[in-house]
């Protein structure tokens, strides 16, 4: 077998690499997965309900606006609304 010298660029490669695999066995997925948190404390659990509010709220806004472009648009067709 021949001995290979290996550069200071693959060395560090090699060394992420490791760090990385060893970082995601040593963690759990618990901690890597925040979107799936739940609020904590009052004023977070406020703070989901008013986002859930203004979701809500803007989904019909959407929906109001694209039943009016729709009508607009079949009137001036000619045709009828589905």
């Amino acid at each position: 077998m021949s001995s290979e010298t290996i550069s200071r660029r693959k060395a560090v490669s090699l060394l992420g690499s490791l760090a990385g695999v060893a970082l995601g066995v040593a963690v759990p997925t618990t901690v890597l997965t925040v979107s799936d948190a739940e609020a904590q404390t009052a004023g977070m659990v406020r703070r989901q309900a008013r986002r859930e509010g203004r979701r809500e709220r803007r989904q019909t806004r959407r929906e109001g606006r694209r039943e009016r472009r729709e009508t607009r648009r079949a009137a001036r067709r000619g045709t009828a609304p589905q």
